[in-house]
Parts: structure tokens; C-alpha cells; sequence
């Protein structure tokens, strides 16, 4: 039989002819076999004393020229010695094996996740903290690559992104975690090396300073004001955010604390020492605005167990609001307060403790407000928790506060430097 030809094809295909083998030289073969819808293409040849057969494709997608060419390509390579069926059954399984593995590579967040659940869950006072980082700034540049491809160039180019938006503090958080999340996955041969490990906090956030800023008297004026007019601050931000100053607590003691620990007709907050961050527990006295305040919250929770319970659907579904919520909710105050220089929610508690010296409260009761432990040989000797006193100073700077906020005159100097506190 001589060389086959397109319209041969064309008819036995019209014609629905089957056949097994039907040859065209340099050992290509057309097959057209019963459970065949179209015909399709085999090249044969012997290697090491054996027949081999190996499918090039269908005549529907392999003219009869690009078959004749690519028998021909196939014919010299067997020549020089290769088994070329043998070798695209290898790329097959290779191929075939890279996609199973990838399929089933643990990404970043999936580390990130498991690295949570089995190192910070249960073990860290304040997990969110590091869930914040892992939600906001990990996932979101790295997550999706697998642990097995990141390379330092994208650890650096996590921290630039983070860096740029003005948050170098939280590029050193994100530097701490991912290092540490690297060295668990390393322990447990996940990677062979932590990608993060040649890094340090020049090449993310920098040295950190200690903070000194505080609120004066005109500004906590402003303040006030920017929050009762700020578009979508709710109730609920406002009536924290005049908490957090009042009482001077940490935002994770306000944010995660529960109904049940507040005796309002008592006007104390009896905070456990397993959310503080001393590990004591304190009995803080509620000076009257904050048991108004408390009052409202309560009511706006609808029976929650929580102070501030949950707005909307968390993906670890917590109870409470994230520690992360005032601080976004403050964003849409900030706008309105001109050109005040910046301060966070963190720099609530210093400004307190400023004024709280401004109005004559000894430093150890002022320090004891913001439940900071008394440094030295006074400390160690000293367990009184100088409830009354405490009371006392907080009731004098909610009454301050109250001229901030009303507008009313204040017998006592405001202070309106930047003096740091004593």
C-alpha cells in the first residue's frame, strides 16, 4: 500500500471504515479502531529488540504533513539512541506528579494557620494580636505561594509594602511572626530553610523609639468634637473611646471584656488577672461618666455576654470586636481634626497618665491607674492596691475630661506643652 493521502482519510472517515494500522512509511500509522472517534496517529519502532508504539495525536489536530515531520524528527531521535515513547511517558508522569504536589503543597497561610492553632492558641495571652498580623499583612502578600517557593525577595517585598503605608512598627511585628512561623516550619521539614532568617529590623520597620505623645486639653477638645461629628463613627466607638480615656485601661481589656465583670451599682470593674497584662487581677473604681458609659453599652449589646459584642461575621468568629476596630474607626475621625499631629488609641493611657499628674495624683497612684507595676524596693514591699485613692484620682480626671468634652471652665491650668509626663 502506497503513501496514504488526505482524501483517503476524508472518505473512510465519511465511509465510518474502521481499521486497526494503516501505514504511510517511516513507521507512521493512521488508526481508525471501533471505540475511535476520530482517527488518530501512531508512530512504531523497535528499541533494544522490542516494539514500541507511542500516540502522536488526532488527525483532527495532526494534519497528515505535520504527522509525515514529526514521525520523521521521531525516527532520528531513535536512531541516536533514545526510547522516545519511554521518554513521554517519564514527562507524563512528571508532569502528572508536579501538579499532584502542588495541588497538595501547604501554602503560607496554611502554615500561618497551623502555626497559630499549635503555637500562639492557648499559649499567648492576647492571640488576636498575632491573628491581626497573619489576616492584614501576611496572607495578603504572601499567603497564596507555597512555603517551598518563598524566597527572600518576597519577604522584602512585604515589608516595603507594609513600610509604605506608614506602618514600620507593625513591619517589625510582621518580621518577628513570619521568622518564627519559617523556624516551626523548618523544625518540622516542611522547608529546608527560613527565608526571613537573613533579615533583621533595619530592613523592615527600624529601631523603635518610645512613643511620648499625649493629648492636651484643646486637643482632647477637638478630639471630642471630631467624634461626635465624624461620618459612620457609631455610638458604640464614641462610648469606648470615652472608656479607654477614663479609665486609662489597655484597648484589649476593653475590647474583650465581658458584662459580667462590671458591678455598675458597685462602680467597680473587676478585671482578671488572665487579661491583664501583669497576670493580676484589679478592682478598677468607675468614676460616674463611666458607669453612664458602661450603662449605654450594655443596653446597645442586646444581652450580649460581651461589652462589645461582635458587628459582623469574623473569620474566627470571635465574640467581641477586634482589638482592630477602634483603630479603624478612629481613621474616620482624624480627617476632621485639621492638622493635630498624629496620636493612636495606645496614646490614650499616657495622656491620662500627663494629666493625671497635672492634677496633683502622687506618680505610685497614678501608676497604679494605669495598672503598671511600682518599679523597685516600694514595689516589692508595697501590696497595697490603693483602691480609694485610685477612685479618687480617676474621679478628678473624669471631671477634667468632662470640661474637654463640654466645654465647661476648669479651676486647674491645663497643661498645653508637650511636657512628658513625670
Amino acid at each position: 500500500m502506497g503513501k496514504l493521502t488526505d482524501i483517503q482519510i476524508r472518505n473512510w472517515i465519511k465511509a465510518d471504515e474502521r481499521f486497526d494500522l494503516r501505514g504511510d512509511g517511516d513507521g507512521l500509522y493512521l488508526s481508525f479502531r471501533g471505540d475511535l472517534a476520530v482517527p488518530i496517529w501512531r508512530f512504531r519502532y523497535r528499541f533494544a529488540g522490542k516494539q514500541r508504539v507511542m500516540n502522536l495525536g488526532s488527525y483532527t489536530a495532526l494534519s497528515l504533513a505535520d504527522a509525515r515531520k514529526t514521525a520523521k524528527e521521531l525516527r532520528a531521535r531513535v536512531a541516536l539512541g533514545h526510547d522516545v515513547a519511554g521518554e513521554k511517558q517519564e514527562r507524563k508522569r512528571v508532569a502528572v506528579a508536579k501538579i499532584e504536589s502542588e495541588k497538595n503543597a501547604l501554602n503560607v497561610g496554611q502554615l500561618a494557620d497551623e502555626y497559630f492553632e499549635r503555637m500562639i492558641l492557648g499559649h499567648w495571652k492576647h492571640p488576636n494580636i498575632v491573628r491581626s498580623r497573619i489576616e492584614r499583612d501576611i496572607k495578603p502578600n504572601i499567603g497564596k505561594l507555597a512555603v517551598q517557593d518563598v524566597k527572600p525577595m518576597h519577604i522584602d517585598a512585604m515589608l516595603q509594602t507594609i513600610v509604605k503605608r506608614g506602618a514600620p512598627t507593625t513591619a517589625n511585628d510582621v518580621l518577628r511572626w513570619v521568622r518564627r512561623m519559617f523556624d516551626f516550619a523548618v523544625k518540622r521539614h516542611m522547608v529546608e530553610y527560613n527565608p526571613a532568617m537573613a533579615f533583621n529590623m533595619s530592613d523592615a520597620g527600624g529601631k523603635e523609639e518610645a512613643r511620648d505623645r499625649w493629648l492636651t486639653q484643646d486637643e482632647l477638645a477637638k478630639l471630642f468634637e471630631a467624634m461626635r461629628n465624624a461620618k459612620g463613627f457609631t455610638v458604640e466607638n464614641f462610648l469606648a473611646a470615652k472608656l479607654l480615656l477614663l479609665l486609662a485601661v489597655r484597648k484589649q481589656e476593653l475590647t474583650a471584656a465581658k458584662v459580667a465583670e462590671f458591678d455598675l451599682d458597685k462602680a467597680i470593674w473587676y478585671l482578671p488577672a488572665e487579661r491583664t497584662k501583669t497576670n493580676k487581677a484589679i478592682d478598677i473604681p468607675l468614676p460616674k461618666p463611666a458607669v453612664e458609659c458602661l450603662r449605654k453599652l450594655i443596653e446597645l449589646g442586646y444581652s450580649s455576654d460581651y461589652l462589645l459584642p461582635a458587628r459582623k461575621r469574623q473569620e474566627r468568629m470571635l465574640p467581641h470586636i477586634h482589638e482592630n476596630t477602634l483603630n479603624v474607626a478612629m481613621s474616620k475621625v482624624k480627617p476632621l481634626l485639621g492638622d493635630m499631629e498624629n496620636f493612636t488609641i495606645h496614646d490614650f493611657r499616657r495622656t491620662a497618665r500627663t494629666h493625671l499628674s497635672a492634677l496633683g495624683v502622687s506618680p505610685h497612684i497614678a501608676e497604679r491607674c494605669l495598672n503598671h507595676k511600682i518599679e523597685g524596693v516600694e514595689g516589692i514591699y508595697d501590696r497595697h492596691g490603693y483602691f480609694n485613692e485610685r477612685r479618687e484620682a480617676l474621679m478628678k480626671w473624669a471631671a477634667f475630661l468632662d470640661t474637654c468634652e463640654t466645654g465647661k471652665d476648669w479651676n486647674v491650668v491645663p497643661l498645653r506643652g508637650k511636657k512628658k509626663a513625670a
